[in-house]
């Protein structure tokens, strides 16, 4: 006799359909947009539709011992670290490296977002995010889910400040 088959656990399904499912469970409209890898900025908002600055990274930071956030980034933005940590109340943050950064949310750079994660860290949204259509990422490489961006916030909980700066001219 065969043993009942077994719905992979969340360690173990894809991050696409983590991500997939926990868009669904929170309700929010959304349309998610499958495209090719990319390798730019101006490459992912072309082909997920929205402008630069629509689209969202989510951005990994450690506060402390297995003490994690998520920072919601518009496209062309870097983090302010001061701001961020005047919001915190902290003196010091780090970015993890990309193994730490999969390990505490289960996804690889290039595929975080707060939508799926293995732990449910605190978010904040930079106020950029706020009053209109964006894109975040879902979970796989080429993968965005379309929503609004007040919606989102609202959806993740998320503490929205001032905490990005433009990104320097190259």
């Amino acid at each position: 006799m065969s043993e009942p088959a077994t719905q992979p656990g969340p360690a173990e399904s894809s991050g696409e359909e983590r991500a997939a499912q926990a868009l669904a469970a929170s309700g929010i409209a959304h349309r998610v947009v499958h495209h090719g890898r990319v390798s730019s900025l101006a490459e992912a908002a072309a082909a997920r539709g929205v402008e630069q600055d629509a689209l969202i990274k989510s951005i990994v930071v450690r506060r402390g011992e297995d003490d994690y956030l998520f920072v919601l980034v518009p496209g062309g933005r870097t983090i302010s670290w001061p701001r961020l940590r005047a919001l915190l109340g902290v003196n010091r943050l780090s970015m993890p490296d990309a193994a730490t950064a999969k390990d505490v949310t289960g996804y690889e750079r290039g595929t975080i977002t707060p939508f799926g994660s293995l732990r449910a860290w605190p978010v904040v949204a930079d106020e950029r995010v706020l009053g209109r259509e964006v894109s975040i990422g879902a979970g796989g490489h080429g993968v965005g889910a379309t929503v609004d961006g007040t919606a989102l916030v609202a959806v993740l909980g998320a503490t929205v400040a001032d905490v990005t700066d433009p990104e320097p001219a190259t």
